[in-house]
């Protein structure tokens, strides 16, 4: 699948994910709020941008939108006039980190006028952003999904399926419940060690070859939080908003949500207690302060 495709939101994430469609041989017509962040692909081969996104939608057969959450996605496709600007057969494909619930909604209202949904959230940050090699999970018609696996395949490496439009956005969610609990129960075993005397470091290598290894103690504890750089290039409060998504979603479940609950409020209080725009990484220092 090669040709042209929409792409709104070219911040942290989005510009290395529009390098790579472009290095497969698509063409993108981009835009976003920000100046700059249009600007920073503007000598890229391949690439142009447009002032609206309903401009940048004009005949494309999929309009990928990178937005930071639902009330982003649904004020553009309703409020702004995306969606009512849209023809029968294009497919809007969210790649933002939304709620699951409200995915499923805006996919049962888009259908009603032919236009096909695909959430297909992802995660690796900006890193595996650059290398293609994100991990991509998807939701929606098996038919919709298949469109686009090229173009996801041009931005991951490990691309699942996990079910019916929503699906990868509650999985999305998940992940990140999981992985900032793994994060807060590293700060606070190394807070704990360090205050018994323990040299941080060698207790996150036994971690490391022992069972306690996670993504933390393997990718962040040396390079972002011992080191004190806390600049791992995703916001603290943006691990607190997909934290809440999650814990939402888990209790709309009506499954159990305690320790969910217990973490999100962790997350919160870091929010509150550090600067704004802090890096998650800075849950560290965080709990070393208190």
């Amino acid at each position: 699948m090669s040709g042209s495709v929409a792409f709104i939101g070219l911040g942290k994430m989005g510009q290395p994910m529009v390098r790579r469609l472009l290095g497969a041989g698509h063409r993108v017509t981009g835009q976003d709020l920000s100046a700059a962040a249009v600007a920073a692909l503007k000598e890229e081969p391949g690439f142009q941008s447009t002032a609206s996104a309903i401009d940048a939608a004009k005949g494309a057969p999929v309009i990928i939108l990178m937005l930071p959450d639902s009330p982003a996605v649904d004020t553009l496709l309703w409020d702004a006039g995306l969606a009512a600007s849209l023809q029968p057969g294009q497919l809007v494909l969210d790649m933002g980190s939304s709620d699951p619930v409200r995915s499923r909604d805006n996919a049962a209202r888009l259908v009603q006028s032919g236009i096909a949904f695909v959430d297909a959230p992802v995660s690796g940050g900006v890193k595996r952003a650059v290398d293609g090699s994100l991990a991509i999970m998807m939701g929606g018609e098996a038919e919709a999904v298949e469109r686009v696996r090229p173009l996801l395949q041009a931005m991951g490496k490990t691309i699942v399926h996990v079910g019916a439009a929503g699906a990868g956005h509650a999985v999305k969610a998940l992940n990140n419940y999981v992985s900032a609990s793994g994060l807060l129960a590293v700060c606070e075993a190394l807070t704990a060690a360090e205050a018994f005397g323990i040299d941080p470091h060698k207790v996150n290598q036994v971690f490391n070859a022992s069972t306690g290894r996670n993504n933390t103690t393997d990718v962040k504890v040396e390079t972002f939080m011992l080191s004190g750089a806390f600049n791992s290039g995703f916001a603290l409060a943006l691990m607190r908003k997909d934290l809440q998504t999650a814990q939402a979603f888990i209790d709309r479940m009506g499954t159990e949500d305690k320790f969910a609950q217990a973490c999100l409020s962790a997350w919160k209080q870091a929010e509150e207690g550090l600067d704004p725009g802090a890096d998650h990484t800075a849950m560290y220092r965080f709990i070393r302060g208190r």
